[in-house]
């Protein structure tokens, strides 16, 4: 049996550094997008981060940080896509930095399946339950909202930037 090293592992699952044709990928990365998604998902993990530690919520308890990190994370996320497909369309770094580094290092679905598995070691199956069932609908909803609202104030500022013509 072959020992893994670091050697031996690709570093991308679709490239086999082995072949020499597929190496070639690896010096065609995006590096001033992967630099801007690196930058915002620390940004986005700070204040994730900061808000977890400010609104700890305890072992039986309703994880209320998580929630509305995600709740609102995924606001954020509805009328980013609007405005990067509407008005920023030409900005390629605005959707990587923002979207996937930005909010994807703030929001974090990762610690809400721990959180709803924690409320069931503890014994606190209907909270787990209301907190499974609450921050998809929620999450789902700020969504929709995001994505209305946001459609809704460049329809209006358009309309006003017209109508002042």
């Amino acid at each position: 049996m072959q020992e893994a090293s670091a050697e031996n592992l690709p570093a991308d699952s679709d490239i086999d550094l082995h072949v020499p044709a597929q190496r070639t990928e690896l010096g065609r990365a995006p590096w001033g997008i992967l630099v801007s998604i690196s930058v915002g998902g620390a940004i986005g993990a700070i204040v994730r981060w900061g808000i977890g530690t400010a609104f700890p919520s305890p072992p039986d308890g309703f994880p209320w940080a998580t929630f509305v990190i995600n709740v609102t994370g995924c606001l954020l996320i509805g009328a980013l896509m609007v405005v990067v497909t509407d008005v920023w369309a030409e900005q390629k770094l605005i959707r990587p930095f923002l979207g996937v580094g930005v909010l994807g290092g703030y929001t974090t679905f990762s610690t809400y399946i721990v959180d709803i598995q924690r409320l069931i070691d503890d014994n606190a199956a209907a909270i787990a339950l209301a907190y499974l069932t609450g921050t998809v609908v929620a999450a789902l909803c700020a969504t929709t909202a995001g994505i209305a609202v946001t459609r809704f104030a460049i329809r209006r500022r358009r309309t006003e930037m017209e109508t002042s013509r």
